[in-house]
Order: C-alpha cells, then structure tokens, then sequence
C-alpha cells in the first residue's frame, strides 16, 4: 500500500468504523451506525469502499431480527501487512506480521557499539529488504513500517534525537525510510511502542491506566491513559532508566550518576555476575561460564540461578528490589491501574517479580497502591517488535491526536 493509499484510509469516519469492525466484528452495518452514531447511509458507503479497498470482508449472515438475515463484516488481517522493526542497542529485529499481529517473517540484525548514524540507516534498509525480498508476492500490501527505536524520540518528525547505548545522535529515520521505501514510516520510542503493543495484542485491553516497563540493555516506560500513549511535552516522558537512585553512583551511559539503569538493567546484572566470579563466588555461574567472565550473560545468571546458585539468585532479587523502589516512585506519581514488564530481564519470571511485589508492598503509601497489578509480558520477546507494528495500526484504525499533552 503506497503512501497516498494509506492517507486515504486515515479519515476519521473511516477510521471509526474499521476500528469498530476490528473490535466489535462479526458487526452489521445497521450494528455499526447504531454504535458509532453515524448515518447507515454514511456507514454503507464507507464500507462499500473497505470492501473494495481489501481491507474489510463480509463473512457469515447474522442473526434476523425480525427481517432479512444481515450480512457480518469482519477485518481482512491477511489482505495488508505491516513491517515492525525493534531497534535496539544490541540487535535490530525486523517482522513482517498480518492485521492480527501474527508474524509471517522475521530477522535479526546485530549492531556495533560504534555504529555511526549512516550505519544505523542501511541496517534498518537492509533488513527491511530482507523481510520483503523473503514475501516479494506481499510487497505491494505493505500498510506502513513502525520503527521502535531506544532512547529519546521526537515522535512526529521521526527523528531519533539521543540513543545513548549507540551514542547516536538526530538520526532521521522516518525521512530516510521513506527515501528508500514508498511507504509510511512511523518512530517511537521502544517502550512506549512496547505499551502500544501490550494494549493491542497483550492481556491489558480496556485496561485504563497501563504502564509498560522494558528492562533490557536500558530501562523504559510508556504509559497509556485511556487508550492514548502519553509522550509528554517534549516527547521524553518514559525514560525512567534515567531516574536518579544514588548521586554517588556509578556512571551511567546518559552522563549522570546512580540512574536506574546502572543497578536494574541486563548489564548492570552481568557486571555484578562477573564481579562476583572475580571474588571466586558464584560457583554454579562460573562452571556454566566455563570459568570465563567473558561468557556471562543475564540468561546465564538465571540459567544458574534455576539451577540453585545462590549469589546468582541473589543477584535476580536484588535487581527486582531496585526495579520495585522505582516502580513505587512511577506508582505515587502516575497512580496506574496496571503494570506490564517487559524485556530481556523480564525473562526471570518469578524471581524478580516476587522482589518487586513485596518491596512496592513494603514502600507505596496506601493499602490500594500495594495492590497495584503487576504482570510479565505475555508477549514476550516480541512485545516491543509487536508494539511497532502496532504504531502502523494506530494510524490506521485511530488517527485521532496521539494524546492530550
């Protein structure tokens, strides 16, 4: 679907509908006019030309109600396609997934460290040739790319403005995508991609308040209210990896001292692992490592914490301990009515989600902000390629203002 196409389905009445269709469906057209208070005639015109555009199919007849059995409508998932990309400071993951948000291809890309802006843009060009070069026969139902890019993004020009992981700096990737591909490119930061990704295709819809946290490389949060990613007045709300926890501690990739992300992030636990091997503790880590540092990694700490190691287990609970003081402080700021970890670190399961429940229990202020809901993503490692994806179907179905900062 080249760019003109996708503008023409981002009316508001269209949107409306779809959006109708894609939550309430199977749905009659005479269902569909007495929900959203438009005309049927309105509503029979717009369909009649989904239904031509692809987008929207009739399905089985519905029950009578006295009359002539109505025709169903139902989203065509299979008829337009989105590319979803995941860029983080470690690897980029490309998807290529349906309306439904079922994965059809998938590769990943690993990044250098020292990768320089120019770099960054032909990895995501490349990988996104990939994709289409794997599907070429679905190259021309391409709905739009949806980048999550880490660090602080200037949503509406699609600008990655500071990555501190990468060190890159005003990196134009939406113009630079759409350069490269007649298609709509739309960029968010991870997390709040990942927030998105959760209301769509995870357990929190219709949830009123969700915070997402992504705990990988780095730490972020993205918020939803009422539906609507909040982004703040500069586009930085969510960069909680960055919330000062110890002036006097260490330094972290933004500059500052004692962030978040020094104590309760993927590195900061390998770097406590290997201190650890250095003192000659840790026995059960150190023979899955073979004895090299080199080798430790946050899966090797939970693999050997499984397996019974102590100190390893101890390191998992302390970085659930770090991660509940900082979700008690985003709880007595932000109130939400649900929070949602994510991310590589979120693979210890019960082992930090334990330590984080009982020190919110122990540190929020009243009875109800204890009893906060707090659930790991049931997506995954997917939850923020997915959230990309759902960038696209955002626009697509709610082109309403992003939200009300």
């Amino acid at each position: 679907m080249q760019r003109g196409s996708f503008q023409w389905m981002k009316t508001l009445n269209k949107s409306i509908i779809l959006n109708k269709i894609r939550t309430g469906g199977p749905i009659s057209r005479a269902q569909i006019a007495k929900d959203t208070k438009l005309t049927p005639p309105t509503v029979s015109s717009i369909v009649k030309e989904l239904i031509e555009q692809g987008i929207v199919r009739e399905s089985a007849q519905g029950t009578s109600q006295g009359g002539r059995k109505p025709t169903m409508l139902i989203i065509n998932s299979t008829e337009f396609y989105i590319i979803g990309i995941d860029a983080g400071p470690r690897t980029v993951k490309f998807v290529l997934a349906d309306l439904s948000g079922e994965l059809k291809e998938e590769k990943i890309i690993p990044i250098d460290r020292k990768i320089t802006g120019h770099q960054f843009i032909n990895i995501l060009v490349t990988g996104i040739k990939s994709v289409l070069s794997a599907r070429k026969a679905l190259a021309g139902k391409i709905a739009g790319i949806g980048v999550a890019m880490h660090g602080v993004v200037k949503v509406e020009e699609g600008v990655s403005e500071f990555a501190p992981n990468l060190d890159l700096h005003d990196v134009a990737i939406k113009e630079e995508l759409e350069k490269a591909f007649d298609y709509e490119v739309k960029v968010e930061n991870d997390a709040r991609a990942m927030a998105l990704g959760e209301a769509w295709f995870g357990d929190s819809e219709g949830v009123k308040s969700m915070l997402a946290l992504n705990i990988g490389s780095g730490i972020g949060a993205g918020l939803m209210i009422d539906g609507k990613l909040y982004h703040g007045e500069y586009d930085l709300a969510g960069e909680i990896g960055h919330m000062t926890l110890d002036v006097n501690g260490e330094e972290c990739t933004c500059g500052n001292n004692g962030c978040l992300q020094t104590v309760a992030s993927g590195p900061a636990i390998e770097k406590r692992a290997k201190q650890l091997l250095a003192e000659g503790r840790a026995g059960g880590l150190a023979s899955l490592a073979g004895g090299n540092p080199d080798q430790v990694s946050g899966e090797l700490v939970y693999q050997a914490a499984v397996q019974g190691d102590k100190d390893s287990k101890a390191i998992l609970e302390e970085t659930g301990t770090y991660i509940g003081i900082g979700l008690t402080n985003l709880i007595h700021v932000i109130n939400p009515s649900k929070i949602v970890i994510g991310g590589g670190v979120s693979s210890a399961g019960g082992m930090i989600l334990q330590p984080i429940k009982q020190t919110i229990k122990a540190r929020a202020l009243t009875n109800e902000a204890k009893q906060t809901e707090i659930a790991i993503s049931p997506l995954q490692s997917n939850a923020t390629v997915l959230g990309a994806v759902a960038l696209v179907l955002t626009e697509l179905f709610d082109p309403l203002p992003r939200n009300s900062d």
